[in-house]
C-alpha cells in the first residue's frame, strides 16, 4: 500500500476553510445577477439565505456544508449584505436536513457541480497521477487536486480519501521517475554504478560512500582528494538525456536519499531504484565536486594573495624612512635649481656645490627602486 501523506491540522484548514478576508470574499463569494436570480425564487429568507451560502461553499473551498458547521461572521455578512438580508435570517436554515439536501441537488442541476464518482473521479485521478511528478510535497499535491476539483467544479471528497489519491499518486510518480533514469542506462553503466557498492577505497569504505565525503578546502591536499573523485566519477560515461523530463526537484530528492543511504540499504532498495539514485549522485556530484574544486582553487588563490599583501605591505612600512629622506633630499635640490634659475645662475653649478652628479645619480636610482616597491602588486 502507498505511504499515507499526512497533512496537518493546519493545512487541512488551508484547504478547507471558508474565505474571511474582504479580498478573498470578494472574489469567491461575489454573486451574479444569475445568481441573484436563482436565489429570489426561494419564497423564505432563511432558504433564500442557505441557497446562496451552499452556492458559494461549493464554488469554495469546494466542498459541501457540515451539518452545524459555524459559519464565520464575515461570511454571513458579505452574502447577506447582498441579498438584503442579517444574521438572523440564516438561523431557521439548519431545522430541516431535508430542504439543504434539495438546495444542494439543485444547485447540482443548475450549476453543473458533480460529485466526486464515476468517470469524473477516474479523469480526476489520471490527471492527478499526472500531475504528481510535478508536486514538491505533500502539501503541494494536495493543493493542486483541489484546485483541479475546483476547476472542474468536482465536489471535493473527504480529506482522508484526499490525502489516500495523493499518496498512490505520489508512490506512482516516484516509481515512474525511477524506472524512466534507470531504462536510460546501458548495461556496462549499470555494472559500473552497481560496483560502487562492492568496490572499497582505502580498504576502509565502499566507493559509494567515499565519493561523497568531500568538502571545499584550503590546500593542494584538499585538492587532489576532490581531484580523485572527481576523475573518478568521470569515467562512468552516463547518458546525456538521463534525466531529460524528469523534474529538478525530483534529482534533489534522489541525491539527497542516496546521501543519507549506505551500502546495505542501498544494496537492499528494488533494482530501478537503486540505479536511479546512483546514476543521480554520479551526476550531481561530479558538479558538486567541479564548483569545489573551483571554490579550493579560489580559497588557495585568496590565502596566496593575502600573504603576498601582506609582503608588499611590509616592505612599503620598511622603506618609510627612506621615502622620507628621499623625498626631502629632491626637495633641497629642487628648491635650490629653481632660485638659481631665478638669479640666471648656471643650474651645473649649483648641483655641482651639493652632492655633485654622481650623488644625483644615487638619489635618482634610489628614488626609481622606490617607486618599483611602492607600486609592486601582490599578484606579482
Amino acid at each position: 500500500m502507498p505511504r499515507r501523506v499526512t497533512l496537518t491540522d493546519r493545512q487541512k484548514d488551508a484547504l478547507l476553510r471558508l474565505p474571511t478576508s474582504q479580498t478573498d470574499l470578494l472574489k469567491h463569494y461575489t454573486l451574479s445577477d444569475e445568481d441573484l436570480g436563482h436565489i429570489r425564487l426561494r419564497r423564505r429568507a432563511h432558504n433564500r439565505f442557505g441557497f446562496a451560502l451552499q452556492l458559494c461553499v461549493l464554488r469554495y473551498p469546494g466542498r459541501v456544508l457540515a451539518p452545524g458547521e459555524l459559519i464565520p461572521a464575515e461570511v454571513i455578512e458579505f452574502i447577506g449584505a447582498q441579498l438584503g438580508l442579517g444574521a438572523d435570517d440564516l438561523v431557521d436554515y439548519a431545522a430541516r436536513e431535508e430542504t439543504r439536501h434539495e438546495h444542494l441537488a439543485e444547485l447540482r442541476g443548475l450549476y453543473g457541480f458533480r460529485t466526486f464518482s464515476g468517470r469524473g473521479a477516474s479523469e480526476l485521478k489520471e490527471w492527478l497521477f499526472r500531475e504528481a511528478e510535478m508536486a514538491v510535497s505533500n502539501e503541494d499535491i494536495a493543493r493542486r487536486f483541489v484546485a483541479e476539483c475546483r476547476r472542474t467544479r468536482t465536489v471535493l471528497p473527504a480529506t482522508s480519501t484526499i490525502e489516500r489519491l495523493c499518496a498512490a499518486a505520489l508512490v506512482d510518480a516516484e516509481r515512474r521517475i525511477e524506472t524512466r533514469i534507470a531504462s536510460r542506462l546501458p548495461m556496462s553503466i549499470r555494472e559500473q554504478l552497481l560496483a560502487l557498492l562492492e568496490e572499497t577505497a582505502d580498504d576502509r569504505v565502499t566507493r559509494f560512500v567515499w565519493l561523497r565525503q568531500f568538502e571545499p578546502g584550503s590546500n593542494s591536499s584538499s585538492a587532489n582528494r576532490l581531484l580523485d573523485r572527481l576523475e573518478y566519477l568521470q569515467r562512468i560515461d552516463l547518458p546525456e538525456d538521463l534525466l531529460a523530463g524528469v523534474p529538478a526537484h525530483r534529482v534533489t530528492r534522489l541525491r539527497r536519499q542516496g546521501e543519507r543511504y549506505y551500502a546495505d540499504g542501498m544494496r537492499d532498495l528494488p533494482e530501478d531504484r537503486r540505479l536511479a539514485i546512483l546514476a543521480v549522485c554520479v551526476s550531481e556530484w561530479q558538479a558538486m565536486l567541479a564548483d569545489a574544486v573551483v571554490e579550493t582553487h579560489d580559497r588557495i588563490v585568496g590565502r596566496l594573495y593575502r600573504a603576498s599583501e601582506r609582503i608588499c605591505h611590509a616592505k612599503v612600512a620598511d622603506e618609510a624612512g627612506v621615502v622620507r629622506d628621499t623625498l626631502k633630499s629632491f626637495a633641497e635640490i629642487g628648491g635650490a635649481l629653481v632660485d638659481a634659475q631665478d638669479d640666471g645662475q648656471p643650474l651645473g653649478d649649483v648641483i655641482a656645490s651639493g652632492s655633485g652628479w654622481d650623488g644625483l645619480k644615487t638619489l635618482v636610482a634610489m628614488a626609481t627602486r622606490l617607486t618599483a616597491t611602492m607600486a609592486d602588486d601582490p599578484l606579482n
